[in-house]
């Protein structure tokens, strides 16, 4: 199974909000970028993704899990992008921060450092491993 990312500003969604949304989870929607379109086009049912406070905060605060494969985001009037259905599963102990990532020379070639504005990116088995370890996860 694929590991992920996806980032949200948390003053328009946050961890908590994606919490709230309980076991139906949300529509993980408004991705407007090709290669981030991809990337949700490619994720399976089941598959876990890391929730990332994106803004001022910049750290992965806790993991969803995709409860839905992609289809057209009806707000796209394009019908050129689309989005996933997501749920929440459990917060991070400890928030890892972006700071933290790049003092960690195992993620030296994480997207997350390398392409910091894409929403929706993939990660590693070993960045999943290492992040997951540095927030408090066994």
């Amino acid at each position: 199974m694929a590991h992920w990312l996806v980032k949200s500003e948390p003053a328009t969604w946050s961890w908590n909000d994606q919490v709230k949304a309980g076991t139906k989870g949300t529509e993980w929607n408004g991705v407007r970028n090709h290669l981030a379109k991809k990337h949700l086009m490619a994720m399976k049912k089941g598959e876990r993704a890391f929730f990332y406070h994106s803004g001022e905060e910049k750290s992965i605060v806790g993991i969803v899990e995709i409860s839905g494969e992609y289809r057209l985001d009806p707000s796209d009037k394009t019908k050129t992008f689309g989005l996933v259905d997501v749920k929440a599963v459990k917060p991070l102990p400890k928030p890892v921060t972006l700071a933290q990532c790049k003092a960690e020379k195992k993620l030296a070639k994480m997207v997350l450092l390398n392409n910091s504005r894409l929403s929706v990116q993939p990660v590693t088995d070993q960045e999943w491993a290492i992040i997951c370890k540095m927030g408090g996860l066994k």
